[in-house]
């Protein structure tokens, strides 16, 4: 492994090792399993370290040590759980800089990228703590003299958590955070591409449980592939499973849980848009979707997918985009000096080559030409060019979410043609519209507009801040985490009436006397 970049010092800081126990309850490490996952950075090739995979019996362990831990930490004041977040908040502040080493290494992602994602973690911490303080009901007026009507949430219990590669700490922490003030526990199965972050994580929450009594059990992590994630999405001890991933494991995820009644909360696929007026700045378009398409080279849930761009302004948009594009460097994700890195594996690198052959075959044109890039600092074989295809929203390609850095131009005429552009793929993540118009912005904004769940005016479609709901409609699952009201879900509502008068009169009036 490299040494260039200081990996091998912040893996040390976090307490990562060559071979490590990949299932923990808190502080508590288990290693009995045989099989190992095994970790290789997509920026050189070379193996990070080891993981050992979740046993069915120490599944079993970790399950009922959660257990246990609910019954305790839900009987914590709310704002005493609120105070062990905001000391999470702080370890991070101090790990940030290693953590976000590990994080572009392991997965792929710029260094500066890297930092952000941890900067999400200690932002979601903040919000968690403030939360923690708000988790309000409401009060009601009965229709029976003297009662009182109110509801109230009471935690959940064990919150199961899927994550993907992408992100590899940073929606793990959108979920646990949230789901710790709530009075939860969580078990986190995260992506088998990227099982050294959750290690990394887990050694410190550790060490601000440790300090602060927490219960053993409230942060539970296991890992494994697709086997490990269905014993948790089968199990009815866990009322509620976040997951997030591609279409086809949500669909697969929501079944399960639909078959026992559990909840699901998915983050699926996007196939995100930029519509580009007739009015837009395009020196503000073109930052955004630059930065949409090609950052974490392609392989986020927002990446920016296509650009409906107007007619009138599209041959320009189109040359500031060759232009730009004719400037990216590629390379090692730890160099600053990099824009972009490289595609997590050799999978992934097969499906961006099958899209713009596909691309093509359908009858795209080339506008800038991709490939795979090899010889010197590529030795990996992960790394790719960001393309751009010129093509129509109809073609089969072009309806698909690939995760890689392929940006799709499509010409249009009027605002409505190209809202119906944007709004016809199956996904419904995240949106936006470049126009220095107020008729068009509040068009798109409106029940006629945009039905993704994230729509956004003169920004990109990449690059949500933590205070928002997150999360799309349609085949995207319309779940929602992170800020606003989302930690709803992680706790179950109950409905109070008291009747502090000296007779029982029913409600609707209805009499039943003897």
């Amino acid at each position: 492994m490299t040494d260039q970049f200081g990996i091998k010092e912040a893996l040390a800081e976090l307490g990562v090792q060559g071979h490590n126990a990949g299932v923990s309850t808190g502080s508590q490490w288990l290693e009995s399993g045989p099989e190992k996952l095994v970790s290789v950075s997509p920026a050189d090739g070379k193996t990070v370290g080891t993981v050992t995979v979740t046993t069915p019996e120490e599944y079993e362990q970790v399950v009922q040590k959660a257990q246990a831990a609910f019954k305790e930490w839900r009987l914590v004041p709310a704002p005493k759980r609120g105070e062990v977040v905001r000391q999470i908040g702080e370890a991070l502040r101090q790990y940030k800089e290693p953590l976000g080493k590990l994080v572009s290494y392991e997965m792929g992602k710029s260094y500066q990228e890297g930092l952000g994602e941890v900067q999400e973690m200690i932002d979601i911490c903040d919000f968690a703590v403030g939360l923690s303080r708000q988790l309000y009901g409401l009060t009601m007026q009965s229709e029976r003299p003297n009662h009182r009507m109110y509801e109230q949430y009471h935690p959940l219990g064990v919150v199961g958590i899927i994550s993907s590669f992408n992100f590899p700490v940073a929606v793990w922490s959108w979920n646990s955070m949230i789901a710790w003030v709530c009075g939860d526990v969580t078990l986190w199965k995260p992506s088998e591409k990227v099982p050294l972050c959750s290690v990394a994580c887990q050694h410190i929450i550790a060490g601000v449980f440790a300090r602060n009594n927490v219960p053993e059990g409230v942060s539970c992590l296991i890992n494994g592939d697709r086997a490990i994630g269905e014993l948790m999405t089968h199990d009815k001890r866990v009322p509620l499973v976040s997951a997030t991933g591609s279409i086809r494991m949500g669909k697969e995820v929501g079944k399960a849980l639909g078959a026992r009644l559990g909840r699901a909360l998915l983050e699926l696929g996007g196939n995100n848009a930029i519509i580009v007026t007739e009015n837009a700045d395009l020196e503000m378009t073109l930052v955004g979707a630059l930065f949409g398409a090609v950052g974490t080279c392609g392989q986020r849930c927002t990446t920016t997918r296509r650009l409906i761009i107007h007619e009138a302004v599209f041959d320009e948009a189109k040359t500031k985009l060759q232009k730009a594009y004719a400037q990216l460097k590629i390379g090692n994700p730890l160099n600053e000096a990099n824009h972009v890195g490289p595609l997590i594996d050799h999978d992934a690198v097969r499906l961006y080559e099958n899209a713009l052959q596909a691309a093509v075959e359908q009858g795209g044109k080339v506008v800038v030409a991709g490939g795979v890039l090899s010889g010197t600092g590529y030795e990996s074989g992960c790394y790719v060019k960001p393309a751009i295809m010129e093509v129509e929203n109809h073609y089969e390609i072009v309806q698909t979410e690939t995760f890689a850095p392929i940006l799709y131009l499509i010409k249009y005429k009027t605002l409505e043609e190209a809202i119906a552009y944007q709004n016809g793929v199956v996904q419904g993540l995240s949106s936006a519209i470049m126009t220095t118009n107020m008729r068009e912005m509040e068009l798109f904004l409106s029940a006629a507009g945009s039905d993704c769940g994230i729509a956004n005016v003169n920004i990109g479609t990449s690059g949500a801040e933590i205070g928002g709901a997150f999360g799309g409609e349609k085949e995207t699952g319309g779940g929602r985490e992170s800020g606003s009201d989302a930690w709803k879900i992680y706790m179950r509502r109950q409905t109070n009436t008291i009747n502090y008068g000296t007779d029982l009169p029913l409600a609707q009036g209805i009499k039943f006397e003897l």
